[in-house]
């Protein structure tokens, strides 16, 4: 009798950590988990009190029924971004779920090259803070989402208005100071291009950052860096970062006036092989960005957000994370158990 034919298993699925940034803040993003989980507190409350009292004014902040009129700006948003990626990768590596690889969007990607070893979570923090310093002297301005492409948005581009952002084949994101991207927005609109203005007060990757860093250059220092453990895929270079790249701080001083190239570089990473993207940050932005990338369309990779779309009550925070770790559980190739720390 002929041995029966084994059945082909199924290929393990390589779990990209995705980290949000600049934009997807939202009040009280993932304050549910605030002294319910033990690791996503301890690593907030780290935060809080490295940052001294300005750690104390976010956390009043973050935590508040009605988010500070300085919510968007750099010194709110950026920090509590940053801290909260960074509770939420820890959380869920606690959880039993290690990455393959890591990737982030803006200071996403801070906190991606924070999981993966290039920074200590107090080096970011301190090297945030600085940057706050730095770049609050940055021309009032901001950036605006479009829905169309590259070549469709350069015919309406004004003096001083950059492409900031390329986040899918029609999702862009246009970069400048005031008075220049408000005359863009009139022109966009009046050309009928849907647009709308991105949640931030200053003109994020637009060359200006360029200058503002070189006159304050004195007021960041370079603590040491480490090659990653985990593979990070920087939206910066369309790659995966090497060693000499990851190492080096002119790198990451320089980010803040480089295009994000997240869309491209998203679209390469899930084209290669199985994945399955968890998007581990306040909101569903990227989700929704992988879910119309054509890998996972045709049903080759996947993408989870572990948040509700939008922050709701404590427990949504709760029920969405343990849901979302069912379901990661129940994949092919997962951890035999899965389980959050509340």
């Amino acid at each position: 009798m002929d041995a029966p034919t084994p059945h082909p298993t199924t290929p393990r699925r390589r779990v990209v950590f995705a980290f949000p940034g600049q934009g997807a803040q939202q009040p009280r993003m993932a304050a549910g988990l605030y002294g319910v989980s033990p690791s996503f507190t301890a690593t907030m409350d780290h935060a809080f009190d490295a940052l001294g009292p300005a750690g104390r004014t976010l956390r009043a902040g973050w935590l508040a029924a009605e988010a500070p009129a300085a919510f968007d700006d750099i010194s709110y948003a950026q920090p509590l971004l940053y801290a909260v990626d960074c509770a939420l990768g820890t959380m869920l590596a606690e959880a039993g779920l290690r990455p393959d690889a890591v990737l982030g969007h803006s200071v996403g990607e801070l906190a991606a090259a924070t999981l993966a070893g290039v920074f200590t979570f107090d080096c970011g923090l301190r090297y945030l803070s600085e940057y706050i310093g730095v770049y609050r002297h940055a021309p009032p301005g901001g950036m605006l989402a479009v829905a169309a492409g590259p070549e469709e948005v350069e015919t309406h581009l004004v003096p001083d208005v950059v492409i900031g952002a390329v986040n899918g084949p029609r999702q862009v994101l246009l970069s400048a100071p005031e008075p220049a991207l408000s005359q863009v927005e009139t022109a966009l609109r009046r050309a009928g291009v849907t647009c709308s203005r991105a949640r931030a007060l200053q003109p994020f990757h637009h060359p200006v950052m360029r200058r503002v860093a070189a006159a304050h250059a004195d007021a960041l220092t370079r603590p040491p860096l480490r090659p990653p453990h985990t593979t990070v895929l920087s939206a910066y270079t369309g790659h995966t970062l090497d060693e000499a790249t990851a190492t080096d701080w002119r790198f990451w001083t320089s980010q803040p006036a480089e295009p994000v190239l997240f869309g491209p570089t998203l679209q390469r990473l899930l084209s290669r092989g199985r994945h399955l993207l968890v998007e581990a940050g306040p909101g569903q932005s990227l989700t929704a960005l992988a879910r119309r990338t054509p890998a996972v369309a045709n049903g080759d990779a996947e993408a989870l957000a572990l948040l509700p779309a939008r922050a709701g009550s404590p427990d949504d925070d709760v029920k969405a994370v343990r849901a979302a770790l069912e379901q990661l559980a129940a994949g092919p190739g997962a951890p035999a158990e899965l389980s959050p720390d509340f």
